[in-house]
């Protein structure tokens, strides 16, 4: 069992913060998966018909993000949070990026929820995970990047296990170690929203979106939040 937890100092900085974990187990990420491939289909239709467009930086959700970066001395128009980039992206290419169903699943429901989205295979976590400032002697490998070896930046947001660093300027890149493959059959899916008060209805609706097109292709899905009040929750 994976235990995830919000530090002390992040919940008292950003004190409406609402993390949904998803955890997934017996994962089947072989094989079809036609709702997740449906939710995609409808995303990239609507933008070619001009009836939707993801949220951008002038929208709240994504403007929280952009505010929080800055907090920690990131910029966040170079260093975008991950569904600001992947919002970006669909935009202008007219189509998401195909990985695999489980990713694929999560940028799906990120993109259309305007909430950043992630995923580790636990079976590739250590210890514990914890969201946390960095004290810059932390190491990071960048997803796609395995030679490569990062230190956040001093007062960085990062998840963490006890390895090393699982996600860089709190939700900008995930790591290589603990990425999500088709082989992948325990894995813990996150969404995040800094505005629990305004947005956590939509969060709960994002997770339920998420779990119902992982549980055709699970064992078991099970759903936890992390808030400041309750920063713990175990996958």
């Amino acid at each position: 069992m994976t235990a995830f937890r919000i530090s002390p100092p992040i919940a008292e900085t950003f004190p409406d913060t609402l993390i949904a974990l998803v955890t997934a187990t017996g994962l089947r990420g072989h094989e079809p998966w036609p709702a997740t491939t449906t939710v995609l289909e409808n995303l990239e239709q609507q933008i070619a018909n001009g009836t939707w467009q993801p949220a951008d930086e002038s929208d709240p959700r994504i403007e929280a993000w952009h505010t929080a970066y800055r907090s920690f001395g990131t910029n966040p128009r170079r260093i975008r949070p991950s569904v600001d980039a992947l919002g970006r992206r669909l935009a202008k290419k007219g189509s998401l990026p195909r990985i695999n169903p489980a990713v694929d699943s999560y940028n799906a429901v990120s993109v259309g929820h305007g909430l950043p989205a992630g995923a580790f295979d636990l079976a590739r976590v250590t210890g514990d995970v914890g969201i946390r400032y960095a004290d810059g002697t932390e190491e990071f490998t960048p997803l796609g990047e395995p030679d490569t070896i990062e230190n956040p930046k001093p007062g960085e947001i990062i998840y963490t296990d006890s390895t090393g660093v699982l996600t860089r300027h709190w939700n900008h890149r995930d790591a290589h170690r603990t990425r999500v493959t088709e082989d992948s059959t325990h894995v813990a899916f996150v969404l995040e929203t800094l505005h629990a008060t305004r947005d956590g209805h939509l969060l709960k609706t994002a997770t339920m979106e998420l779990q119902g097109l992982l549980t055709p292709h699970a064992e078991e899905t099970s759903v936890h939040y992390l808030s400041a009040a309750r920063p713990s929750a175990t996958a």
